[in-house]
């Protein structure tokens, strides 16, 4: 089982006498499981999201985040001894993406003139090549080849196109897709759409469960995927989320205020981040206390053990 183990995670805003936001975060997250981190805003939840991503805005000062994995973890690779450890916080954020780690944003960007089919291809051949990069190293002999051939005029067949380069082709990304589109219950009209543009916000949300479907991590971090969302989009939503779970394995840690979506999506663990750490751990019924309680009586307890 593949998992995410956080230790003592300390990040600052990355500017000049930038706030601290983290401050030591511990918490794992292995393949297979839901968990659901709770808080008030401005507990630091969002904020562990993106550092797990590598975003550039946070500067880790402590601790670290690590992958680990075992042998058939990574589909069509076969793992050595030597590369079942890494350090998330030294790799870049496209190679922490082509070793199985999802962000779902919790306000995904709208793209005019990029199709989502188009859009998700291309990730996903970034994605397979990036991870064939880490596990094997680039070949600079057959990259020469390539160049010579290219030189002498023997490029990719004019069948092809420039569309069809990659891993994955259109026509097998195409069934793909319809596969993964039938598995959340989704219209295959989207596909030809603009990516999320003039997609409501439930259809946004909807689109980031696609996209990790399509790209089949080993743990996704979902930010507030349920915020804004009506009921009938929540579970449509909820209803993803549980087959990704299900269907593909992927681990699962769903960022969220409130108890709601875990109705549709139970979490095997709750965990309460507060002040920048994870300050309470425990299963479904804490979710339900938090919601009939609110987060004071956490907040006293964590004073008082303090």
């Amino acid at each position: 089982m593949a998992r995410i183990e956080i230790r003592n995670l300390h990040a600052d805003v990355a500017e000049e006498g930038g706030e601290t936001i983290l401050r030591g975060v511990d918490l794992e997250v292995g393949t297979g499981e839901i968990h659901a981190l709770m808080g008030p805003n401005g507990s630091g939840k969002s904020t562990l999201a993106k550092v797990i991503a590598g975003h550039p805005a946070y500067e880790v000062t402590d601790g670290e985040v690590l992958l680990h994995l075992e042998d058939g973890d990574i589909p069509d690779i076969e793992v050595p001894e030597d590369m079942r450890e890494w350090s998330l916080l030294e790799l870049e954020p496209n190679e922490r993406a082509a070793l199985g780690v999802f962000l779902g944003f919790q306000y995904p960007a709208e793209i005019e003139g990029v199709t989502m089919v188009n859009f998700l291809r291309t990730a996903l051949n970034a994605k397979l090549e990036e991870r064939e990069e880490l596990f094997e190293g680039e070949d600079e002999e057959d990259g020469a080849e390539e160049t010579q051939e290219d030189a002498a005029g023997y490029d990719t067949s004019p069948m092809e196109g420039p569309a069809d380069e990659g891993e994955v082709s259109v026509a097998e990304f195409q069934g793909r897709m319809r596969e993964k589109m039938e598995l959340l219950d989704m219209d295959e009209s989207f596909a030809q759409r603009y990516l999320n543009a003039g997609f409501s916000g439930g259809e946004k949300k909807q689109n980031e469960v696609l996209q990790a479907a399509i790209l089949e991590p080993l743990v996704a971090v979902l930010d507030e995927i349920d915020s804004g969302l009506d009921i009938d989009r929540l579970q449509d939503v909820a209803n993803g989320i549980n087959a990704l779970r299900d269907e593909q394995g992927t681990g699962i840690l769903q960022i969220t205020h409130y108890q709601r979506i875990l109705d549709y999506v139970e979490p095997d663990y709750v965990h309460v981040m507060l002040d920048g750490k994870v300050v309470k751990e425990g299963g479904p019924e804490l979710a339900a206390q938090l919601e009939d309680e609110g987060y004071d009586w956490v907040r006293e307890e964590a004073f008082e053990a303090a």
